[in-house]
């Protein structure tokens, strides 16, 4: 089971990602794609075209995590991107669990999970 602390930023890339891609690309996907500094500590969520698969990228200071999880059934549920390139969301370390575990985030709770990022 995976635990994340409440001050964790979290970063879904909401255009599907080319998964096939591991710590280099997605380090660099990180950083081109999403604007975002992957040594800052957070965590970047890619996914596939079909959102059945998902990627984790996480630097820890010492070394790069790259987390990989296959849905045998069904898909993940997060907003669609509008075609922009760097488009992403902002999610709370929760709204990462309830994700993972399979919740539609839309439908799941009252306040919105997850705000669009600048």
């Amino acid at each position: 089971m995976l635990s994340f602390h409440a001050q964790l930023k979290v970063f879904v890339a909401t255009a599907p990602c080319d998964l096939r891609m591991s710590f280099n690309g997605l380090w660099n996907a990180a950083q081109q794609q999403l604007g975002e500094d992957p040594k800052s500590g957070a965590l970047f969520v890619f996914g596939n075209r079909r959102r059945n698969r998902i990627k984790i990228l996480y630097f820890d200071g010492t070394g790069v995590i790259v987390l990989p999880k296959r849905l045998e059934e069904g898909t993940f549920a997060w907003p669609q991107s509008a075609g922009e390139p760097g488009a992403k969301i902002k999610l709370a370390p929760q709204a990462l669990q309830l994700l993972l575990d399979g919740v539609e985030l839309k439908n799941a709770a009252r306040r919105a999970w997850y705000e669009a990022a600048a």
